[in-house]
Protein backbone atom coordinates (compact mmCIF):
# COMPACT_ATOMS: atom_id res chain seq x y z
CA UNK A 1 0.00 0.00 0.00
CA UNK A 2 1.29 3.41 -0.80
CA UNK A 3 1.32 5.82 2.08
CA UNK A 4 0.25 9.35 1.51
CA UNK A 5 -2.19 11.11 -0.72
CA UNK A 6 -2.62 10.10 -4.36
CA UNK A 7 -3.58 12.74 -6.92
CA UNK A 8 -6.15 11.43 -9.39
CA UNK A 9 -8.30 12.64 -12.30
CA UNK A 10 -11.81 11.86 -13.55
CA UNK A 11 -10.32 9.14 -15.76
CA UNK A 12 -8.84 7.32 -12.76
CA UNK A 13 -11.80 7.78 -10.42
CA UNK A 14 -13.48 4.46 -11.06
CA UNK A 15 -10.31 2.42 -10.65
CA UNK A 16 -8.82 4.33 -7.72
CA UNK A 17 -12.03 5.02 -5.78
CA UNK A 18 -15.00 2.88 -6.77
CA UNK A 19 -12.98 -0.31 -7.20
CA UNK A 20 -10.75 0.19 -4.17
CA UNK A 21 -10.64 -2.59 -1.58
CA UNK A 22 -10.51 0.03 1.17
CA UNK A 23 -12.73 3.01 1.90
CA UNK A 24 -11.48 6.10 0.07
CA UNK A 25 -11.46 9.68 1.28
CA UNK A 26 -11.69 11.95 -1.75
CA UNK A 27 -10.37 15.44 -1.10
CA UNK A 28 -11.65 17.98 -3.63
CA UNK A 29 -9.55 21.13 -3.79
CA UNK A 30 -8.54 24.04 -6.00
CA UNK A 31 -5.28 25.91 -6.44
CA UNK A 32 -7.08 29.25 -6.00
CA UNK A 33 -8.75 28.15 -2.76
CA UNK A 34 -7.23 29.66 0.39
CA UNK A 35 -9.05 27.36 2.84
CA UNK A 36 -7.76 24.35 0.89
CA UNK A 37 -4.27 25.29 2.02
CA UNK A 38 -5.46 24.90 5.61
CA UNK A 39 -6.91 21.47 4.89
CA UNK A 40 -3.93 19.99 3.05
CA UNK A 41 -1.80 19.31 6.17
CA UNK A 42 -4.82 17.64 7.83
CA UNK A 43 -5.36 15.43 4.80
CA UNK A 44 -1.71 14.39 4.93
CA UNK A 45 -1.99 13.71 8.65
CA UNK A 46 -5.05 11.52 8.09
CA UNK A 47 -3.21 9.69 5.29
CA UNK A 48 -0.43 8.79 7.71
CA UNK A 49 -2.68 7.93 10.64
CA UNK A 50 -5.13 5.74 8.70
CA UNK A 51 -2.87 4.41 5.94
CA UNK A 52 -3.56 0.80 6.94
CA UNK A 53 -7.35 1.16 6.60
CA UNK A 54 -7.99 4.06 4.28
CA UNK A 55 -6.93 5.33 0.89
CA UNK A 56 -6.84 9.09 0.39
CA UNK A 57 -6.98 10.71 -3.01
CA UNK A 58 -7.11 14.35 -4.00
CA UNK A 59 -8.78 15.83 -7.03
CA UNK A 60 -8.46 19.35 -8.31
CA UNK A 61 -12.00 20.49 -9.08
CA UNK A 62 -11.45 22.56 -12.23
CA UNK A 63 -9.92 19.84 -14.46
CA UNK A 64 -12.25 17.11 -13.12
CA UNK A 65 -15.86 18.25 -13.61
CA UNK A 66 -17.35 14.75 -13.91
CA UNK A 67 -16.51 13.62 -10.37
CA UNK A 68 -17.31 17.06 -8.98
CA UNK A 69 -20.78 16.88 -10.49
CA UNK A 70 -21.31 13.23 -9.61
CA UNK A 71 -20.62 13.89 -5.93
CA UNK A 72 -22.37 17.25 -5.74
CA UNK A 73 -19.33 19.26 -4.76
CA UNK A 74 -20.46 22.86 -4.46
CA UNK A 75 -17.57 24.40 -2.58
CA UNK A 76 -13.98 23.54 -1.82
CA UNK A 77 -12.39 22.15 0.20
CA UNK A 78 -14.80 19.22 0.11
CA UNK A 79 -14.45 15.67 1.38
CA UNK A 80 -16.31 12.57 0.29
CA UNK A 81 -15.79 9.28 2.08
CA UNK A 82 -16.67 6.49 -0.33
CA UNK A 83 -16.69 2.74 0.01
CA UNK A 84 -17.40 0.88 -3.20
CA UNK A 85 -20.29 2.75 -4.81
CA UNK A 86 -21.56 4.03 -1.46
CA UNK A 87 -21.10 7.56 -0.15
CA UNK A 88 -20.53 7.25 3.60
CA UNK A 89 -19.89 10.87 4.50
CA UNK A 90 -19.70 14.28 2.84
CA UNK A 91 -18.40 17.61 4.12
CA UNK A 92 -17.86 21.00 2.53
CA UNK A 93 -15.56 23.69 3.83
CA UNK A 94 -12.72 23.51 6.31
CA UNK A 95 -13.22 21.12 9.21
CA UNK A 96 -11.08 20.84 12.32
CA UNK A 97 -8.47 18.15 12.82
CA UNK A 98 -10.59 16.64 15.62
CA UNK A 99 -13.69 16.53 13.47
CA UNK A 100 -11.82 14.95 10.56
CA UNK A 101 -10.19 12.30 12.73
CA UNK A 102 -13.39 11.44 14.59
CA UNK A 103 -15.36 11.26 11.32
CA UNK A 104 -12.81 8.80 9.91
CA UNK A 105 -12.56 6.86 13.16
CA UNK A 106 -16.33 6.41 13.25
CA UNK A 107 -16.48 4.85 9.80
CA UNK A 108 -13.22 2.91 9.87
CA UNK A 109 -13.89 1.25 13.19
CA UNK A 110 -17.13 -0.30 11.97
CA UNK A 111 -15.30 -2.73 9.72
Amino acid sequence: MSKGVITITDAEFETEVLKSEQPVLVYFWASWCGPCQLMSPLINLAANKFSDRLKIVKMEVDPNPISVKQYGVEGVPALRLIQGEKLLEATEGVISKDKLLSLLDTHLNQN
